[in-house]
């Protein structure tokens, strides 16, 4: 480990609007290609681009959300660049003043908590769809052909540029997760990976630890999965360290993640900025903010991830994971809450059955929570008939599953099932007096010292009273008896 990975990472996402960014065509995924369309997104001549007031306002919080700088004055730009997913030539983009500037994201280390630096946050078009077929299809190189669908051309989309701050390809992984995070909580977008609506460019180098000089970066391009991009980096990064160990340049280029092979390849040679020979966009006015506006969004935003995680660790007790684990889905967490005001008494029970057995059917079932026919107040008063010891932990397992499947209550469910556990001394005295008389052998070997079979005796006891005695109780009891 003579060598120091350096990372920067650029964030494609698509913004959650109706229409496109200058014209009225809809944004809806999945559509028959090239059928939202128009003479504006196609580029045709004679058109005029006009912007979407919608998508500022998107932008503007996914940068309030981050600690940017929301800029009062910015405009858009021209980025000329040929390539077929482009009908104008040009993508309109933003570049020497874009909206939002000076961020930051906070992450968990294994330092501890580390802030990674946001540089920029700028506002433009997404280009077409490219569909390489015939040949070993996906693979540009190996395609007989090439088909362009215009659908997603003029979709808008914010960029998010962090500064070179990460170190491995964990810490990419881990600010990744946060980021999506917080753009599903502000709800500008649904950075549905797999239909294209965040994607993400690494900028990976190395250099030799203890220099200031940094190495030649590679970027790592269109990555639509936080795995595969952890994965990417982790295999340039080994790439890289072993092309200099054999006194080999790295060349600065753009590569893709090939995931057949698990490795990356090239794509093409690197561009500078100077390359897009970017000038203002002539068709489009600056775009001007009142401070006003700007507050006013801020204000609009709702609790954030890391705010929500705190506050549950204080309000209700939990430990920085479990309010990492239940802050990660909004939708969860609301459902938390819910569960904590219909029995605010044990919110670490409701926590563990939640990050437990609700978390495996909700797995299986791939579905949100909300649609469930298990309510909030379902699992509270389960928590609330567990500590109320109405029922065993074990009892209550069962119980769970019949709730989940049917939305039934479970005091209907114990009360139609004859359910409720046995807390009576001599009832459970009485089963314990049959068990040590009918496994008196059993009973010796403990008594000589064999403390392996005490776990036996009181499932037997248990199953005595048809699974209803308190196990506490029995632990007890059984405990006293034996040790005479």
């Amino acid at each position: 480990m003579n060598y120091e990975p350096v990372i920067g990472l650029e964030v494609h996402v698509e913004l959650k609007t109706n229409t496109k960014l200058f014209c009225g065509c809809s944004t809806v995924f999945g559509i028959e290609a090239n059928t939202q369309v128009c003479p504006v997104c196609l580029g045709l001549p004679g058109t005029l681009p006009v912007i979407n007031a919608k998508a500022i306002e998107f932008a503007a919080k996914v940068g309030l959300a981050l600690n940017c700088t929301v800029a009062t004055h910015s405009k858009m730009d021209r980025k000329n660049y040929f390539y077929p997913d482009l009908p104008k030539a040009y993508q309109i983009s933003q570049y020497d003043q874009p909206l939002n500037m000076n961020g930051y994201l906070e992450i968990s280390s294994s330092s501890g908590t580390k802030r990674i630096k946001i540089v920029r946050i700028h506002l433009e078009e997404d280009a077409g769809k490219l569909v390489h077929a015939g040949g070993k299809a996906g693979r540009l190189d190996a395609s007989e052909y090439s088909l362009v669908d215009y659908n997603r051309g003029g979709v808008p989309l914010v960029e998010i540029v962090s500064a070179p701050d990460l170190n491995s390809g964990e810490e990419a992984y881990e600010y990744l997760t946060s980021l999506k995070n917080i753009l599903l909580y502000i709800g500008v977008s649904d950075c549905n990976m797999e239909e294209g609506s965040l994607r993400c460019d690494a900028n990976v180098s190395v250099h030799p630890k203890g220099s200031s000089v940094l190495g030649t970066k590679v970027e790592v391009k269109n990555m639509n999965s936080f795995k595969f991009c952890k994965q990417a980096i982790e295999y340039e990064i080994k790439r890289q360290i072993a092309r200099l160990e054999n006194h080999e340049a790295i060349l600065q280029e753009s590569r893709l993640w090939d995931i057949t092979e698990n490795k990356t390849r090239v794509m093409r040679s690197k561009e500078e900025a100077h390359d897009y020979r970017y000038f203002p966009e002539p068709d489009l006015v600056p775009i001007i903010l009142s401070s006003e506006w700007i507050d006013g969004i801020k204000e609009s935003l709702p609790e954030l991830p890391s705010e929500k995680q705190k506050r549950f660790i204080q309000s209700y007790q939990l430990s920085e994971y479990d309010a990492k684990v239940l802050v990660n889905d909004q939708s969860i967490a609301a459902w938390y809450e819910l569960a904590v005001q219909a029995y605010p008494t044990n919110a670490k029970g409701i926590a563990n059955w939640m990050m437990g057995d609700l978390a495996a059917q909700l797995n299986e079932n791939k579905t949100d929570i909300f649609k469930l026919k298990i309510e909030p107040q379902h699992l509270a008063e389960l928590v609330e008939l567990i500590d109320q010891n109405v029922i065993s932990s074990k009892q209550a397992k069962d119980i769970f599953l019949e709730m989940f499947q049917t939305g039934q209550f479970p005091k209907m469910i114990v009360k139609s099932k004859n359910l409720i556990q046995i807390n009576d001394p001599l009832i459970i005295e009485q089963a314990i007096s049959k068990i040590i008389n009918e496994y008196s052998q059993i009973v010796q070997q403990y008594k000589s010292g064999k403390q392996s079979v005490f776990g036996f005796l009181v499932g037997k006891t248990i199953q005595a009273t048809d699974g209803k005695a308190n196990p506490k109780m029995v632990n007890e009891m059984l405990k006293k008896n034996l040790d005479v």
